[in-house]
């Protein structure tokens, strides 16, 4: 339906050049036929041959017909075989009036034939032929039995076969070679118009794929990737061109299970399984995906390859993980109002009561000794009670304009005459020159400069340098950088570091950094942890400079190394998170 309109303005088009083509051909023809009988190039109305203008004039009034009726789109295709027809009349009319079976325009049957190859098809070009043998034929019998008065010389019966007879062969080999030029042609128009159409169709195809936004990949049998549409790019972070040729191991690690399962459950009439997997894109960003996999057939039913469709389930993945680590900061915090009752009221009374018995009892004596480690040991625990309501139950925040620098310069200043600094330990500040306000908590802001530099300078036990840098970024952020030189920590350390009491390199309690990630998620930043043994500790905090909405899910993609390490759901959204 598109199509038609368009093919009939062509097929009138069509019409019309072959209508004012053969008006040329006759004018050349008339001017040619005087010359021809005038015998020199200075020609007179009177040497004008009667034949030729005749069929001239006839040709006139049906070119005029012709183009009238060229505007009913309803009969083009007839008008061209009408016309064709009343070609070859006139032509035999012409050969009659021109000297019958020695006429010079017979070969004009000739050219009628081949130019009808360029418009019919190869069946209509043959009958073209045979119609022109049988004018060619009717006109030689009518003026060999006297039906109609000759116009030429008499020739005798013998040389008037041989003339019909050679003309009629020529016009069979030039209509067979004519039919095949012009099934030659079709046959060309036909593969121009399928190219078309696949071209359309394949167009549409990536109309169709490029919208969806799932990721879609196909492969060939041995995994090697073909296509990957708008989505798969967008998802997995690689331009396109640089995935193509590349195996889809790569991404989605061996796939040679899920294509036997996949095949199995598709031979079985199965709905195709389900599958996930665990990428890196090319900056080092964790993504979870799920995906389906299935074969792809050719027309023969042939399996020359996998169609594999996939989603970034990274966020749904990290909702999940918020909804059960808000569910488990509920329960905590029913625990911990009756922890707070049920041991910080005996635990003070213990306190007291070894203060008293430490009064009286002699400085060096083993007693003594005894006592005090009670007493740390005592202090030690309530630490870890506060840190664990603090966690447990967070405050929450009074939000004001907050700057980022002096709250580090504060925590660095209280940090410097602390007990656990040495002479070894280094520290350098790179801070803006203007002030970095963001919107913030001040106390909560200074708790988490604070856990981080403390961690760091537990990491340096033997000295080492800390370093903190602050730099505005775009889309609003601030971030702010903690790096030191200490002993670093394992992959399985940093992909359980934000855990309420995960195993600590520094020999904390577990629960610092754990509030460090509560206070940055409820600021609406993000925090990223690169770290490797031996060669230290980098973490990144992104802040935004205007508070948002608190939001669980905010925060970013982790970003890990190796893409063969599956990186732990806790940190694949929230945190970030790198090995080096």
């Amino acid at each position: 339906m598109e199509n038609e309109e368009p093919s009939k303005t062509h097929l009138r088009t069509t019409v019309r050049h072959l209508v004012i083509g053969r008006l040329l051909a006759i004018i050349l023809l008339l001017f040619s036929s005087w010359i021809w009988y005038s015998g020199t190039l200075t020609i007179s109305l009177n040497e004008l041959p009667s034949g030729p203008l005749q069929v001239f004039l006839v040709s006139i009034f049906l070119t005029a017909i012709y183009l009238l009726l060229a505007g009913f789109a309803g009969w083009l295709d007839w008008q061209v075989r009408i016309q064709f027809l009343f070609d070859a009349v006139l032509i035999t009319w012409l050969v009659w009036l021109t000297g019958d079976l020695s006429s010079p325009y017979v070969t004009l049957y000739i050219v009628l034939i081949s130019v009808s190859s360029l418009f019919l098809r190869p069946l209509s070009t043959l009958i073209m032929a045979l119609l022109s043998v049988g004018l060619f034929i009717g006109l030689a019998v009518c003026v060999a039995f006297s039906v109609i008065e000759s116009h030429g010389i008499m020739q005798p019966p013998g040389k008037m076969v041989q003339l019909a007879s050679f003309h009629v062969v020529a016009f069979l080999i030039v209509g067979l070679l004519a039919a095949r030029l012009s099934d030659r042609r079709f046959s060309g128009e036909q593969l121009k118009e399928t190219a078309k159409s696949l071209a359309s169709l394949r167009a549409l195809h990536e109309r169709i794929i490029e919208s969806i936004r799932s990721g879609l990949i196909t492969t060939d049998l041995d995994g090697r990737i073909y296509t990957i549409n708008a989505a798969g790019a967008e998802i997995t972070g690689y331009a396109p061109e640089s995935l193509v040729g590349r195996s889809a191991v790569s991404l989605f690690g061996d796939l040679s299970e899920p294509i036997r399962l996949s095949v199995e459950a598709d031979m079985v009439g199965e709905q195709l399984p389900r599958f996930e997997a665990d990428m890196a894109t090319p900056e080092g960003f964790a993504i979870h995906v799920g995906f389906s996999l299935c074969q792809l057939l050719s027309e023969e039913k042939v399996a020359t390859g996998y169609i594999i469709t996939f989603q970034d389930l990274t966020e749904v993945r990290s909702m999940e993980e918020s909804v059960r680590r808000k569910d488990r900061l509920a329960a905590v915090g029913r625990v911990g109002a009756g922890l707070a009752h049920e041991i910080r009221n005996p635990l003070g009374a213990m306190r007291g009561a070894i203060q008293v018995l430490e009064s009286s009892t002699p400085p060096d004596s083993m007693q003594a000794d005894l006592m005090g480690i009670i007493l740390r040991e005592s202090d030690r625990l309530n630490s870890i009670i506060t840190n664990f309501l603090s966690y447990a139950r967070p405050k929450v925040g009074d939000y004001s304009d907050t700057d980022v620098c002096e709250a580090i310069r504060d925590t660095l200043t209280l940090l410097r005459h602390g007990p656990d600094v040495k002479p070894s330990h280094k520290f350098e500040e790179h801070f803006p020159s203007e002030p970095v306000f963001i919107a913030a908590d001040v106390t909560q802001l200074k708790q988490v400069f604070w856990n981080l530099a403390r961690n760091s300078l537990n990491a340096m036990p033997d000295g080492g340098k800390l370093t903190m840098r602050v730099q505005p970024i775009p889309v609003n952020r601030v971030r702010i950088e903690v790096e030191d030189t200490g002993v670093g920590m394992s992959q399985e350390q940093v992909a359980q570091v934000f855990e309420p009491f995960s195993v600590s390199t520094t020999g904390g309690t577990g629960l610092g950094l754990s509030i460090v990630y509560q206070i940055i998620r409820e600021h609406g930043g993000t925090v990223n942890i690169k770290s490797y043994e031996g060669e230290g500790t980098k973490i990144t905090v992104e802040l935004p400079i205007e508070q948002t909405q608190k939001n669980d899910a905010n925060g970013a993609k982790s970003a890990i190394h190796d893409s063969h390490v599956p990186s732990p759901l806790t940190n694949l959204l929230n945190v970030k998170k790198t090995d080096k």
